[in-house]
């Protein structure tokens, strides 16, 4: 049996085996091995049991995994996969049980917190993936909603329509052969996600008689979703937008021991549990677990007398898309990676192909469920017969490629599946840069990828600008900043003195009687969603909307950014350069001991260079391009890619943060696809 893993200058691990099972195996390994603690982290969370090791801090998540049945679903999806793909998944888990005690011994969480490593089970995976993406279409927007409604009435559901806290976005664009210098199609992007450290992007070469493909993999999930290279077909995704995910109001009642719930057929039993969180240094918390013929419970319940109930298609029976996954390895051409995601589910991607014979791909993959129109918007009623999901699903949209195709989460291919898209700033941006200049290398993407100017700053500015009265002081600010070119640089002082202005008008409007009835999340609803239901990132993120003319009786905008301009000049208006307080802050489940590095960043949240921000609360990012490439298709050598920190996630390994200089510069590094470029590393496996 011949298992072998190669790394490059970078520590990327380059693996081979004798066949996708085996490879497998291998792959699984090499993640526990590199990453131990992440894949523990990420299984506990998975299970609800991360407060037992992690404290009173994980309690909160740890209740809504259990509530939402994160591994009951995980159970079910996996018992409904094909054979082969059960089988390839479960040589994966074995791979991981195999490298477990390794890599915790390079990983020192383990000893910090306790925590022996655990085991894997052949459904972990999917338990993994679903709990990483459960939150990703931002279901709980319909929380934040209905809040809107309360506060300002039904006139304004849709006031703060926008990409906003907690979702998640990417770029990517293709660029068709007779644009590229090389006569072959070239497709690059970043996701734009929380920052993990570990990150949550692993560089990888996956490579048997079968296949031979790198890209970018999750750890703790089999072979390569999202980014891939198989040397003739390449694919990236980005963020369809798309509503899939239902919330439904119920009413509930306790019966003895039992627990019912009204919905279109009457009273039905649901079913019911407590189940017993554990907590590291704290008393253990019971949680009750009501799954209502809707769905599960993600708040309120019994004893309250009503409740909200989430559906989503994985729970609904569509499965969970791993089926795709090895289809994806083994394509050749577009045609191939189109009927691979035809078995997607969630989350719902839009897809990007180019190959070598000239083939594009640029659809919609996943499941959305046809319903009541309300049903994307609110919270339901259960017991309302229109807003049952009837077992159906929407038609999926695809478009032709002419010379270029950008994704960058606007309302765009996917428009009739969603209801809240990203600005159009990001994709118009990647468009014009595209559009000024005939050819394109793949090197030169680099320069789409690390575009700072800041499109969405100009309703603020024409509101500044048409200003009268001004005093000394705030003139000479509106001077400054509408000489500025709008380049959310690092070193950029009038970058700096924009983000402070934003700030100061979302904190004077959020004040504003008009926006000050939408109080702080209500305390019926758990803590998992107050990231969405907090109203100054809400207001930071549909600034645009709020600023533009009668958007909101009342709320006066040119008020709010005079008041704003003329509170700058007080405090004297310096406010040093961007990069002093645009620092990176990458999530950690254990953070660090010593006080690690915050580096400064260019870009902001409505830049391509898209690091994320909330004006008004904070100008530190944790959220940004998670990874950067560029396939190319005619010579896969000549590729590229990046991730923010490095390849391995073991403390002390010297690929832990070797990328972050060159992440931070927007550079890429090779994709080396030479074998006798690479260096075996010996494993006992």
């Amino acid at each position: 049996m011949n298992r072998a893993i190669f790394r490059d200058p970078w520590g990327i691990p380059h693996l081979r085996a004798d066949g996708p099972d085996e490879l497998a195996f291998l792959q699984g390994y090499n993640a526990a091995f590199d990453r131990a603690w992440q894949l523990e982290v990420d299984r506990h969370r998975a299970q609800g049991t991360s407060a037992a090791f992690l404290g009173e801090t994980a309690v909160v998540w740890d209740r809504f995994a259990r509530m939402s049945l994160i591994a009951d679903t995980a159970r079910r999806c996996h018992a409904a996969l094909d054979d082969e793909t059960a089988r390839w998944t479960g040589r994966y888990t074995d791979g991981v049980n195999a490298g477990l005690a390794a890599g915790a011994a390079r990983s020192p969480e383990f000893a910090r917190t306790g925590l022996a490593p655990g085991r894997w089970e052949p459904w972990t995976p999917v338990a993994v993936w679903i709990a990483t993406h459960i939150l990703f279409a931002g279901f709980p927007t319909k929380l934040w909603r209905e809040e809107v409604v309360r506060a300002l009435g039904e006139d304004h559901v849709g006031l703060f329509a926008t990409d906003g806290p907690g979702t998640s976005g990417s770029n990517g664009w293709l660029v068709a052969a007779p644009r590229t210098a090389t006569g072959a199609a070239l497709i690059a992007g970043d996701p734009h996600r929380f920052i993990e450290d570990p990150g949550i992007y692993q560089q990888i070469r996956l490579a048997c008689p079968e296949f031979d493909v790198v890209g970018i993999a999750v750890p703790g999930i089999p072979g390569i979703a999202h980014f891939g290279h198989t040397g003739s077909v390449a694919w990236g995704i980005t963020n369809a937008m798309a509503d899939y995910q239902d919330l439904y109001r119920e009413r509930l009642r306790r019966r003895g021991p039992l627990v019912e719930a009204y919905g279109p057929d009457g009273w039905r039993p649901a079913e019911v549990r407590t189940e017993t969180v554990e907590v590291a240094g704290g008393r253990s918390v019971e949680v009750e677990v009501v799954e209502t013929e809707r769905g599960p419970l993600i708040a309120g319940g019994p004893d309250a007398g009503e409740g909200i109930s989430l559906r989503c298609p994985v729970r609904a029976g569509a499965g969970i898309g791993f089926d795709a996954l090895l289809p994806l390895l083994r394509a050749r051409t577009v045609a191939d990676v189109d009927r691979a995601v035809d078995r997607w589910v969630e989350p719902v991607n839009v897809v990007q192909a180019a190959d070598t014979g000239g083939g594009l791909l640029h659809r919609v993959a996943g499941r959305v469920p046809r319903r009541h129109p309300e049903n994307r918007l609110r919270v339901v009623p259960a017991w309302d017969e229109r807003h049952r999901w009837d077992g159906t699903y929407e038609p999926l949209p695809r478009e032709d490629v002419d010379g270029v195709a950008v994704m960058a989460n606007q309302r765009g291919i996917s428009a009739p599946l969603g209801v809240e898209f990203a600005p159009r700033h990001r994709a118009a941006r990647i468009r014009e840069l595209l559009d000024g200049q005939e050819r394109w290398t793949g090197e030169e993407m680099t320069r789409v990828h690390t575009d700072t100017f800041l499109g969405s700053a100009a309703p603020l500015l024409d509101l500044l600008a048409g200003l009268t009265g001004l005093s000394d002081g705030a003139e000479a600010l509106r001077g400054r900043l509408l000489a500025w070119n709008r380049r959310m640089d690092a070193d950029s002082a009038d970058a700096a003195l924009f983000a402070a202005l934003r700030s100061k008008v979302v904190l004077v409007l959020a004040a504003r009687p008009a926006l000050a009835r939408l109080t702080a999340a209500p305390a019926a609803l758990p803590e998992v969603f107050h990231p969405w239901l907090a109203p100054v990132p809400r207001i930071a993120y549909a600034l645009e909307r709020l600023l533009s003319p009668g958007a909101l009786p009342g709320l006066d905008a040119p008020g709010a950014v005079r008041a704003a301009v003329e509170e700058l000049a007080v405090e004297g208006g310096e406010s040093g350069v961007w990069g002093d307080t645009h620092r990176l802050v990458p999530w950690q489940a254990l953070p660090a001991e010593d006080d690690a590095e915050r580096p400064s960043l260019d870009g902001d949240f409505d830049c391509v260079l898209s690091t994320s921000s909330v004006p008004g609360i904070t100008d530190l990012s944790a959220r940004g391009p998670a990874t950067r490439y560029v396939w190319d298709l005619a010579r896969r050598e000549d590729s590229l890619w990046i991730v923010p920190l490095g390849a391995c996630g073991a403390a002390g390994d010297p690929h832990r943060r070797d990328q972050l200089p060159l992440w931070l510069a927007g550079e890429l590094v090779p994709v080396v696809c030479d074998w006798d470029a690479l260096t075996e590393e010996k494993h006992d496996v």
